[in-house]
Order: C-alpha cells, then structure tokens, then sequence
C-alpha cells in the first residue's frame, strides 16, 4: 500500500500562510509598521494560492493575516496622523508664543 502524497510533492512551493497570519496579529498587537507587510505577503499567498503554486489549505490564515494586516496599516496611518496633528499643534504653539 502505497502512502498518499504530502502537499509537498503536489504543489512546486511552500505555503508563508503561516507567516502572514504572524505578521498581520504582531502588526495589530505589537508594531503597526509591519501591517503593509502583512496585506502584501497576503495578497501574493492568496495569488500563488489560487494559481495552483501554494496548497489552498493555507486560504483562511492567509485571508485572515491579510485582513489583519490592513487593519494593521489603517493604524500605522491613523497613529502616524496623530503624531502629524500634536507636531503641527505644538508648532502653532511655539509660534504664539514668541
């Protein structure tokens, strides 16, 4: 009896859906700048995926990491916008202030 193939001889490349989930919950939990990382990673998992490359086995935590990491980069941009807002409000500050 003949063993049944492992996902390794059926597709030519290994699933990093594994690692975009990764990057998109560290992108949400610990460092936002690693959002963008995670939406791209995602949307080339979810590519290699649906061309045949990747095993679809790997869909939903590719899917889910991505979404994490456009949550991720909304943060990054939100958190980046604040920093905008208190430096130009500090300015205005300094200004009246002379």
């Amino acid at each position: 009896m003949t063993p049944p193939p492992n996902n390794s001889q059926m597709y030519p490349e290994a699933s990093q859906a594994t690692t975009v989930l990764v990057l998109g919950i560290l992108a949400i939990v610990v460092c936002q700048i690693l959002g963008p990382f995670a939406w791209s990673m995602g949307n080339k998992e979810l590519e290699a995926i649906d061309s045949g490359r990747r095993p679809p086995e790997g869909r939903a935590n590719a899917n889910a990491g991505r979404i994490l990491g456009i949550v991720g980069t909304v943060l990054l941009g939100l958190g980046l916008l604040g920093i905008l807002i208190v430096v130009a409000i500090g300015g205005m500050a300094v200004i009246a202030g002379s």
